[in-house]
C-alpha cells in the first residue's frame, strides 16, 4: 500500500526534491516506466494476504455471536487495524503491501503498478486468502463453523432489500480505505511516516461501523477466501455485486478522486490542488 521505491533513494537525494517535484509527474510517466515486480513481491502478497484474512477470519469465528448475541465490533476493529499496521510495515517494501484486489486495481489504474503484475498479485492474493480461511478452519473448526469461518454476509435485520444497500455499505467502507491510502501513502509530497497506522485506522473504523451491516468486507480477497473454504456465499450474484464490484467500484472512485483532487492541472495552479499540511 506504499509508494514503491528504493529505500536508499530516502537518504540520497536532496531533501529540497520531494517539494520542488511536480506531483503530476508520477502519473503522466510513460506505464512502461513503472518498475516491475518479482517473485518476493508476489510472496509478500501471498504471505501478506494469507497473515490478514487468518487473523481477520480468526476473530470473527472467536468474537462474532451469533444472534441474538452480543458482539463487541470494537475488538475486531482494532484486529484490523493491528495487523494491517504490521504487515504494512514489514512488507511494504517487499511488494507496496496491497493484500487486496481492489487496491491493486486501484493502484493499477494509477500506473502505479503494470497490469501483468497486477493480474499475478490478484491470483496470490487469492490464494492466500483460502490459505488463511482453511487454516482458520483447521485451528477452529468447532467455533468457526457456527458463523462460516468468518465469511462476509449481509444482515437481513439491517436491510430489507440486501444488494443495493449492502453494495452502498461496502462501496462507502473501500473507498475510504483507498482514499487514505492513495493520499498518505501514494501521494508523492505526503508523509509516510503515519501511513502505515493511518491505513489501517481506515479499515478498522470501516469495520467497526459497517461490519454489523455487511460483515465489511472492503476486499474482494478477504471475502473469497473464507467463503469458498465454509462453501457459504450467500448467492453468487449477491456476493459477486456485494463484494467484488461494490469494492472494486469505491477503489476505483478513490483513484479517480484522488487524481481530480490532487493531480488535474487545473485544480489549484499548474500542478492541482497540493494535500493540506
Amino acid at each position: 500500500m506504499t509508494h514503491d521505491r528504493d529505500p536508499s533513494e530516502t537518504h540520497d537525494r536532496d531533501p529540497s526534491e520531494t517539494h520542488d517535484r511536480d506531483p503530476s509527474e508520477t502519473h503522466d510517466r510513460d506505464p512502461s516506466e513503472t518498475r516491475d515486480r518479482g517473485p518476493s513481491a508476489y510472496i509478500a502478497e501471498f504471505i501478506g494476504t494469507f497473515v490478514l484474512v487468518f487473523f481477520v477470519t480468526a476473530a470473527y469465528s472467536l468474537y462474532l455471536a451469533p444472534a441474538p448475541g452480543f458482539t463487541d465490533f470494537g475488538v475486531i476493529g482494532l484486529v484490523h487495524v493491528f495487523v494491517l499496521f504490521v504487515l504494512i510495515q514489514t512488507l511494504s517494501l517487499a511488494s507496496g503491501a496491497h493484500f487486496n484486489p481492489a487496491v491493486t486495481l486501484a493502484l493499477t489504474a494509477m500506473r502505479q503498478i503494470k497490469p501483468a503484475d497486477a493480474g499475478i498479485y490478484i491470483v496470490t492474493q487469492l490464494a492466500g486468502a483460502v490459505a488463511g480461511g482453511l487454516v482458520t478452519k483447521l485451528l477452529l473448526e468447532d467455533e468457526g463453523s457456527r458463523v462460516n469461518y468468518g465469511a462476509v454476509t449481509v444482515n437481513p435485520e439491517r436491510f430489507e432489500s440486501i444488494i443495493l444497500p449492502g453494495m452502498v455499505a461496502e462501496f462507502i467502507g473501500t473507498f475510504i480505505l483507498v482514499i487514505v491510502i492513495v493520499g498518505v501513502a501514494v501521494n508523492p509530497r505526503a508523509a509516510t511516516d503515519w501511513a502505515a497506522l493511518s491505513i489501517g485506522a481506515a479499515l478498522g473504523l470501516g469495520v467497526m461501523v459497517i461490519a454489523p451491516l455487511t460483515g465489511a468486507g472492503f476486499n474482494p480477497a478477504r471475502a473469497f477466501g473464507p467463503a469458498l473454504v465454509a462453501g457459504e456465499f450467500g448467492g453468487a450474484g449477491n456476493f459477486l455485486l456485494i463484494y467484488v464490484i461494490a469494492p472494486i467500484l469505491g477503489a476505483l472512485a478513490a483513484a479517480f478522486g484522488y487524481f481530480r483532487l490532487y493531480i488535474t492541472p487545473g485544480s489549484k495552479g499548474e500542478a492541482g490542488l497540493g494535500p493540506v499540511g
